[in-house]
């Protein structure tokens, strides 16, 4: 057996569940966004960019989907950071393991239970409530952008702290005695030495967090009480309510080439932080 046909044997079946599972998928969106909504609803065959045309017409859905969605994924990796920092350097190996299990536990619960949590917390009788009888008035928390951000970040923070973990847990620690005895402040070992060999780790959760979000549903259908629409919001309502399924595609399809450009460019720019690092090492 030539080495040409082995190679066809092994990543043949992955290939098929590739295309069954995500190029077939994506095709048929596409052919929908092309066409028209049927006189009853649902896709009539046709060949036109219109629905794409009407896009602007949903444009809050985009809006709060490109603002929340990078930010949670920067709030979620501001917290997680140090987080992970803690349980792979500083803290003690002997309740290493019980930490990281108190990390999973809100994965035990499902997402819409504790998302009815924080509507409780952030509602008028729970933290506002507190806020008022401490003197600071009638703050309103709830259906708001912070009450979808707060629930971005809880719900999605343990994504972003196992694969920085993971980097950070894996890190030699003797280049950090290396950096001390050459005379580097700790500070300076971070930025240098630990930081940089996190960077894949960072890449991992940040990416896993913002495409996650990219098509979030349920945190701001319950956290924004449909004030806060995101665009997985927007195709819930165009494929179950309105019934436009191309209009729905087009949005669908448009979702999917931001995240693939945004991807894209910021592997990129980690990349060339990556060469830039190697480059000065070389030095």
């Amino acid at each position: 057996m030539t080495k040409a046909r082995a190679r066809w044997l092994l990543l043949g079946p992955a290939g098929l569940w590739y295309a069954a599972l995500l190029v077939l998928p994506l095709a048929v969106v596409l052919v929908y966004s092309l066409g028209e909504r049927a006189p009853a609803g649902g896709y009539a065959p046709a060949l036109t960019l219109a629905q794409y045309a009407n896009l602007g017409s949903r444009w809050t859905a985009f809006q709060n989907t490109l603002v929340l969605a990078p930010v949670g994924t920067l709030a979620a990796l501001l917290i997680a950071y140090p987080l992970a920092y803690f349980l792979a350097v500083k803290s003690n190996p002997r309740w290493r393991t019980a930490l990281l299990v108190l990390v999973i536990v809100p994965f035990w619960t499902s997402i819409l239970i504790r998302s009815y949590a924080w509507i409780f917390l952030l509602g008028g009788r729970g933290i506002p409530a507190l806020l008022a009888d401490l003197g600071l008035g009638d703050i309103r928390l709830i259906n708001t952008p912070f009450a979808v951000l707060v629930g971005i970040v809880y719900g999605y923070l343990p994504l972003m702290v196992f694969p920085i973990y993971v980097s950070l847990e894996r890190l030699d620690k003797r280049l950090l005695e290396a950096s001390s005895d050459l005379g580097a402040p700790p500070w300076r070992s971070f930025l240098q030495v630990t930081l940089p060999l996190s960077l894949p780790g960072v890449a991992t959760g940040s990416m896993l967090v913002f495409i996650l979000l990219m098509g979030e549903y349920l945190i701001p259908q319950m956290l924004g009480g449909g004030k806060v629409f995101f665009v997985g919001n927007a195709l819930v309502d165009l494929f179950l309510q309105s019934r436009n399924w191309a209009f729905g595609s087009a949005m669908a399809v448009t979702l999917v080439a931001v995240m693939l450009v945004t991807v894209t460019l910021y592997m990129r720019f980690l990349s060339r932080i990556g060469a830039a690092r190697d480059d000065v090492g070389l030095m």
